[in-house]
């Protein structure tokens, strides 16, 4: 029985839009007060999503237009955070592909796209930032069809609904805007509002076919906590009706698991949870009071168990060691530095975070985590280290598995917009690094898309030096599309040595100055140092202990130049995912909420190693 709803998931690549998009609409629909100060980009409520500017958790808000309710739930454009994408597909009936006009479709629209085709949901494209004076409307259109075809959607998937937007300003076009004159790049004028939008959305996006009356069937998407009522579960209602009091039934795996009682039952409307006495099938609603309650279980009627299909994500790429933080310096600014405190984090994070795997290893008190890609884990990590964690990282290294009787290497699809004349030297580094180029185009704007595939072995690292090769200007966007045999060569390897000190105390000016030769310095004048910590980049290859708290002896002479102030250049400071990308297998990234310092496994035994 079709019911007034419609839910429907927003995906697109990181930085096309989505949130701007969301914000518009919910500006249009009258979810707030004409005088109600409301911030921008008002979905992503997590401090990393607003500092970062990319959407990292999926979350829904509802709307009604012309009496239909219409669930919207923005997605991550990453693709670190795909099993965002792949448990929210599971809510929906339909997807909004959301399309840079300039850009056009990157390795993230690929990836989510993938995945909504696999749901066989249908689409509707919207081409947004219309007014970008760099706009190839056109040339887009194209290039998402093109795109459609190479993932063999089906004939009716081809058949989609073509809207141009402009999101900051809040305007839906149904007819198509000239593109940009060539030599005369001009913004566009556009003016109207969503409408033409939110009727596309009605027309195209069926309706959920449910059964209110069936039997109960609700499926775990996402998990929350609160407080006051404890586990929050967040779903849909595939079949029957959910009413607050009842019994229901906990599914794992098919199999009956207990028995509880529904204490709270709150549906969407705009941003806010709002207590519900009964949802019906359909409608996406939050629940509370099934404590045990895990992503992809489901809940049904205690009378009928029948239990849903599970969520299933794609596997973990890399892994990187989580390690209990034993420098000197240790738990200085942290709260929670045991090993207890690190596990319990840990098991936390994976109730809600369907694409982590942990597991402990033999070396001590250490953790592996597996994840899909290095954004992700420092995000993780980012968030553990405001909480007042204290812990060290190490490297990240791919997840190597045996497909039909081979070792193989995850494979990755490296987009890269560069400008023309930095073509040659990144072409150069992603071939030592492994790469094979399958296409070139260049646009006549002075900037060529490049793209590679790539082992993400041949990627770890590869950022910081593609910045400095494009002179910060170049793009580089991945995404995962499948395994490579293993190549049995160690081209990820860092080119340089480390400068260790080799023993404790503050960092001396004077100390600096004479080592500056040496090669690249990462600590100032006054920093606290150990035995062990990495405090520079050599030049060479090898790592080399060197004296930072050295001291000028005082005498009683006295030069005319004696006072001369010592030049010091600047120190390189590393945030987490370059201190990450930087550092060697026998190297740690120590992590406190104050500071990041890279530090060699070894801490002992430099201080011997000086020529006597």
């Amino acid at each position: 029985m079709p019911i007034n709803i419609r839910n429907i998931a927003i995906i697109a690549h990181v930085d096309h839009g989505k949130t701007s998009l969301v914000d518009a609409m919910l500006h249009q629909s009258g979810v707030f007060r004409e005088n109600e100060t409301v911030a921008e980009r008002v979905m992503d409520s997590m401090d990393l999503e607003r500092e970062r500017g990319i959407t990292i958790m999926a979350k829904n808000t509802a709307i009604q237009y012309e009496g239909v309710k219409i669930n919207i739930v923005d997605t991550p454009g990453h693709a670190d955070f795909g099993g965002e994408v792949e448990r929210t597909l599971n809510l929906v009936e339909g997807v909004m592909l959301l399309v840079d006009a300039a850009e056009g479709p990157l390795p993230q629209t690929r990836f989510v796209l993938q995945k909504s085709l696999a749901h066989g949901l249908p689409i509707l494209v919207v081409i947004n930032k219309i007014d970008r004076p760099d706009r190839r409307i056109r040339e887009v259109e194209n290039e998402i069809l093109d795109l459609l075809i190479d993932l063999d959607a089906e004939e009716e998937q081809l058949e989609f609904p073509l809207l141009y937007t402009q999101a900051k300003t809040g305007v839906a076009l149904t007819e198509r805007p000239a593109d940009a004159p060539v030599g005369e790049l001009t913004p566009l004028e556009v003016s109207g509002d969503l409408r033409p939008l939110f009727d596309a959305i009605l027309e195209r996006i069926p309706a959920p076919q449910s059964e209110p009356e069936g039997t109960l069937q609700f499926l775990a998407t996402s998990l929350a906590y609160d407080d006051y009522v404890g586990r929050i579960t967040v779903g849909k209602v595939k079949s029957g009706t959910l009413r607050r009091g009842a019994q229901v039934a906990l599914l794992k795996k098919g199999q009956l698991a207990g028995v509880s009682t529904l204490s709270k039952l709150y549906t969407y409307d705009g941003l806010k949870r709002v207590d519900a006495e009964s949802v019906v099938a359909g409608d996406i609603c939050a629940v509370a009071g099934v404590p045990d309650v895990f992503i992809g279980d489901t809940i049904g009627d205690p009378q009928n168990p029948i239990a849903l299909k599970s969520i299933s994500v794609e596997e973990p790429a890399i892994s990187m060691d989580f390690v209990v933080n034993d420098s000197p310096l240790a738990g200085r600014s942290g709260k929670y530095v045991t090993s207890r405190h690190l596990k319990d984090r840990l098991d936390k994070e994976i109730l809600h975070n369907v694409s982590l795997r942990v597991e402990q290893t033999g070396e001590g008190e250490a953790y592996k985590v597996s994840a899909r890609g290095e954004l992700q884990l420092a995000v993780l990590v980012e968030t553990m280290r405001r909480e007042g964690y204290e812990l060290a990282l190490g490297r990240p290294k791919v997840i190597i598995r045996e497909v039909d009787g081979r070792k193989s290497e995850p494979l990755e699809l490296a987009v890269l917009d560069i400008p023309e004349d930095c073509i040659g030297i990144v072409s150069e580094k992603l071939h030592q690094r492994g790469g094979k180029m399958t296409k070139m185009v260049n646009h006549g704007s002075g900037r060529a898309r490049l793209e590679f595939e790539i082992p993400t072995r041949g990627l770890i690292g590869f950022r910081g030096q593609f910045l400095t090769d494009t002179r910060g200007s170049g793009i580089l966007n991945t995404v995962l599309i499948g395994v490579t045999p293993a190549i049995e060569r160690d081209f990820d390897r860092r080119a340089n040595g480390s400068l260790v000190a080799d023993r404790p105390g503050k960092v001396t000016g004077y100390a600096l100055f004479n080592l500056q030769q040496r090669g690249r310095m990462y600590v100032r004048p006054g920093e606290e140092v150990y035995e062990g910590m990495i405090v520079g980049e050599n030049a060479r290859e090898n790592a080399l202990p060197v004296n930072v708290i050295k001291e000028k002896h005082l005498t009683n002479h006295r030069a005319a130049n004696a006072d001369d102030i010592t030049k010091l250049v600047p120190p390189r400071q590393f945030t987490l995912e370059q201190a990450i990308e930087y550092i060697s297998d026998d190297e740690l990234v120590e992590v406190t909420p104050n500071s990041l310092r890279l530090r060699k496994k070894r801490l002992g035994g430099w201080a011997r190693q000086l020529p006597k």
